[in-house]
């Protein structure tokens, strides 16, 4: 009975919840605060009622499957069999739930590609890779808009930094932090032989100023003219902005806006995710540093993904999944694989939590 042990508790503060917003008057902000923390505790106590019903009824029809009545008893053991099934459903569902949840889930994204190994070929590949996520957020009906892009000159990109924003964008994508990897010829290349280069992606979560206050004497800013693809000057006046945050040497450049201000205000953003990103891998680190799920780590220096085009292969070393449509893949067709990122994430996370199945109820 451990996990309604786990919801006993949320249920009791469910109820004080309710009592608090009657009693609140006129604190808005109070309101507010108990508002969002009810509806987060809501789906976790109706799942439980209809959790503990459940068990009431097949406690009910065991009764009667136990009696004199063989009519009964017969019906009985076709429900037990119908409400053992249900209970099981509504237990999976109630351990997701009971899960901490990852403050960051609902937010939008900031994603950053930036070429790796391998030259040219290596840009053209952070290309593909920026195309296959402006189509999976197209698939999602999210919106995307880029940051700050600096171009190869051969339609590849050495970086680029873009915002993906929907509804949570981050609990989908959160998983594609690491080194991606593709194996193919490049069109330059005469003999045919297949090159290996790399891209790493960073998925940072948007955060406002209000969460992260950067203070003025942290950040040096220095400006200069904007440099198109071939590294010839774009603008007679320096828009284009270089922040650096002083304590920990992090840079931050953006030059695709016309004005000082707009790159600026761009590159704030990126910053403040990126500050954001430190503090909640060390606060992550302290709360799993017994165990860490290996879906979850996002480690920019891990090998993640192989995408080999001769094969029309995309392989996930994380959890050794292998798919052979490349073409619906690079076209944003990932949802498949972001499932099976999430499913095995959340069973990691239920081992490390004592609510795997093993522990039953």
């Amino acid at each position: 009975m451990e996990m309604l042990d786990k919801i006993a508790g949320i249920e009791e503060r469910f109820e004080e919840i309710n009592r608090e917003l009657l009693e609140v008057g006129e604190d808005y902000q109070r309101a507010t605060e108990l508002s969002i923390e009810r509806a987060d505790l809501e789906p976790i106590v109706e799942k439980a009622a209809a959790y503990r019903q459940a068990l009431q009824q097949l406690d009910e029809a065991r009764q009667l499957a136990d009696g004199e009545d063989t009519e009964l008893a017969e019906l009985a053991g076709a429900e037990i069999e119908s409400l053992e099934s249900q209970i099981e459903k509504l237990e999976s569902q109630l351990k997701g739930l009971l899960l901490p949840q990852d403050s960051r889930d609902k937010r939008n994204v900031i994603v950053e590609i930036r070429a790796g190994t391998g030259g040219d070929e290596a840009g053209l590949f952070g290309a593909d890779l920026f195309r296959m996520y402006t189509r999976y957020a197209e698939r999602q009906g999210w919106s995307t808009e880029i940051l700050s892009q600096n171009e190869t000159g051969v339609g590849g990109f050495k970086e680029i930094t873009f915002l993906i924003k929907g509804k949570g964008a981050f609990s989908r994508l959160k998983y594609e932090s690491g080194v991606h990897r593709v194996q193919r010829v490049p069109v330059t290349e005469s003999q045919g032989r297949i090159h290996t280069s790399t891209a790493t992606v960073a998925v940072l979560a948007e955060v406002d100023e209000v969460e992260i206050d950067i203070p003025e004497k942290d950040i040096r800013m220095d400006v200069y003219k904007s440099a198109g693809a071939g590294g010839q000057s774009v603008q007679k006046n320096a828009t284009a902005v270089r922040l650096t945050h002083i304590p920990t040497g992090m840079v931050v450049q953006c030059q695709d806006e016309r004005s000082q201000l707009q790159n600026r205000t761009r590159a704030m953003s990126i910053l403040r995710a990126r500050l954001y990103e430190l503090e909640e891998e060390k606060r992550q680190a302290e709360i799993d540093a017994t165990r860490r799920s290996q879906v979850g780590t996002g480690e920019r220096s891990e090998k993640i993904r192989t995408y080999n085009f001769p094969q029309s292969r995309i392989t996930d070393h994380r959890i050794g999944y292998t798919t052979h449509n490349l073409e619906g893949f690079l076209d944003g067709e990932i949802t498949a694989l972001i499932d099976e990122l999430a499913t095995h994430d959340e069973a990691e996370r239920l081992a490390a939590a004592g609510l795997d199945s093993q522990n039953g109820h």
